[in-house]
């Protein structure tokens, strides 16, 4: 998957209704992962997230919120110890409005309405 296809994944799922439930399988997916991946995400067998979030080893974690609630959880991700054990790189975590998201090894961060994030992941 190139970065204008990435890009057109990012838009069509943010201009879809936000549904948390099904969220981070969809941006997971975005991304070209595997149905396999997401397979065995959805299913527990390899996400260990303890937050009740999405934790792709060695990729990401991610966690959907209530409304207002996103630094907080942002905060919870990076402070989990099992976003560390498990190396992943990125956190992200969204209420749907608001989108939060750090590169854990640059430390670059990323804090944008949901909506206009498609504009800056291919960034």
């Amino acid at each position: 998957m190139n970065a204008v296809e990435i890009e057109q994944a990012i838009t069509d799922l943010v201009e879809q209704p936000f549904d948390p439930a099904e969220f981070p399988y969809a941006f997971l997916a975005a991304f070209d992962n595997k149905e396999t991946t997401i397979k065995r995400l959805r299913a527990g067998a390899s996400n260990k997230s303890d937050l009740g979030g999405v934790l792709q080893t060695s990729n990401i974690h991610i966690l959907t919120c209530e409304a207002g609630q996103v630094p907080t959880a942002l905060k919870a991700l990076k402070n989990s110890p099992t976003t560390a054990k498990a190396k992943a790189k990125f956190i992200l975590a969204t209420d749907g409005v608001d989108f939060e998201a750090e590169d854990l090894s640059s430390g670059e961060t990323v804090a944008c309405a949901f909506v206009k994030q498609r504009l800056k992941m291919t960034r």
